[in-house]
């Protein structure tokens, strides 16, 4: 069985994710962990050294492999993951349970606030900023993310209640 979970950064997919596979006694993967891993340095720096493009090449290449090579998995995407190449097709193909993680912006607004240092992508957007910022992306994302099979709607949901209603999906 292959799941993959997929949503905007701090939506919740690493920690569910985790829980997720413990509960299922499956293998859990973070594809950016696992591009980090094989590369041997951060996304961080894979983006300043050798550009977007690189990278989105790579994180195609990975998922595919990580999808291809695993039997039993529950594997959470970076958040612009299902939106570049023909990603989302391939999730859809090679993966048993696809799950979109839907927050709303004032719930990932909380969220990144409190994670800004370690989020590069949103580390220098002042607070007031942030709404704006999150809205502008998710209007460009969202059509990619309910390609998913199912949307869980993760609002005033703890990772645990979340695990529980994807494992009814099942």
């Amino acid at each position: 069985m292959k799941v993959v979970l997929l949503g905007y950064m701090a939506s919740g997919k690493s920690t569910v994710g985790r829980l997720l596979a413990r509960q299922l006694g499956l293998e859990f993967i973070d594809l950016d962990e696992y591009i980090e891993e094989h590369q041997k340095k951060s996304i961080k720096n894979i983006f300043s050294e050798k550009g977007e493009i690189f990278f989105r090449k790579l994180e195609h290449q990975m998922l595919s492999e990580v999808l291809d090579k695993e039997e039993s998995i529950v594997l959470s995407t970076g958040g612009g993951t299902p939106c570049y190449g023909n990603n989302m097709e391939t999730i859809l193909k090679e993966s048993d349970l696809s799950v979109y993680l839907n927050l709303s912006i004032p719930s990932l607004v909380e969220r990144l606030s409190k994670e800004k240092e370690d989020r590069p992508l949103v580390k220098n957007i002042g607070e007031e900023e942030l709404p704006e910022f999150i809205g502008k992306h998710l209007f460009e994302r969202r059509p990619y993310y309910l390609q998913a099979k199912h949307t869980l709607d993760c609002n005033g949901i703890d990772a645990e209640t979340a695990v529980e209603q994807i494992k009814k999906l099942l």
